[in-house]
């Protein structure tokens, strides 16, 4: 089995292929102050094989190299961010605080 993740801009989404089958996708709003992720889907016959978790990294890989914080309202990616406490420093309500 060979998991690949490619951004699908045209389609505003990160896809997760195996071979050559789609095994799941990461949707995304982006703009140029913040990257929001409302929905991620794995395909049953990939379910619990880490396909979600290749998207989610991918996805917050991205954000940081662009610099851009995150809006997870896509459950998996939001528990995703809290199981891996490196990735929370993008989470849009660390950077959206109010200086005095």
């Amino acid at each position: 089995m060979t998991l690949s993740v490619r951004d699908a801009e045209e389609r505003n989404r990160f896809e997760a292929w195996v071979d050559d089958r789609m095994a799941g996708f990461a949707e995304y709003l982006r703009s140029d102050n913040l990257v929001v992720y409302p929905h991620t889907v794995v395909e049953p016959d990939f379910e619990g094989q880490g396909v979600g978790g290749a998207l989610a990294r991918a996805a917050l890989d991205d954000a940081r190299a662009r610099n851009l914080p995150v809006l997870a309202t896509c459950p998996f990616i939001k528990a995703w961010m809290i199981r891996h406490p490196e990735y929370m420093d993008l989470a849009y309500e660390n950077h959206s605080r109010v200086s005095d």
